[in-house]
């Protein structure tokens, strides 16, 4: 296989940026943990990005991303109802366990924002605030525009966040 690129790279790092932030959160995670899960030395990870900051919010925003394309994709060709409701139920109980980084990632963010916030930064709120209302908006055209719907369901996704959180199964298996 031939050398990566360094978009490829910067993939790699992003990937490997969720799975340690998302374990030990901002100031409990280093840039030599990340650079060594993707296998580069940290002159290079910072080659690729400024600041680990920089990494965090990239980090953040991918694992924000896949959330909302995991909806979007699930909702993909149906009318706003029920059947949008479970689809986007069953493709978020499956990313957060196959996949629970990035829940924790997200609310590795959530716990950013007040510490970056308390010190006068607002970037990462910013980005959390952004990310998640185009979460909100994606479900909210997929349940047809309907507030009490969505309401409904970002309900019930507390719940399963909370579940996976403390180590019990996203669903009650109802």
């Amino acid at each position: 296989m031939g050398r990566m690129s360094a978009q490829e790279r910067r993939e790699g790092v992003i990937r490997a940026a969720i799975a340690e932030f998302a374990r030990t959160g901002y100031h409990g995670t280093s840039t030599a943990a990340i650079a060594d899960r993707v296998g580069v030395t940290q002159p290079y990870l910072f080659r690729l990005f400024p600041d680990k900051k920089t990494i965090f919010v990239s980090a953040l925003l991918r694992s924000m991303e896949d959330t909302r394309l995991a909806f979007e994709r699930a909702a993909d060709g149906l009318e706003g109802g029920e059947r949008a409701f479970q689809a986007m139920t069953s493709a978020y109980a499956q990313l957060i366990s196959t996949r629970p980084e990035t829940l924790l990632m997200q609310m590795q963010g959530y716990v950013a924002v007040a510490a970056a916030e308390a010190q006068g930064d607002d970037l990462i709120g910013e980005v959390v605030r952004a990310g998640w209302m185009r979460i909100w908006e994606t479900v909210h055209l997929s349940l047809g525009a309907d507030a009490d719907r969505t309401t409904t369901f970002f309900a019930c996704g507390m719940l399963g966040n909370t579940r996976t959180a403390v180590g019990l199964p996203a669903s009650t298996g109802k």
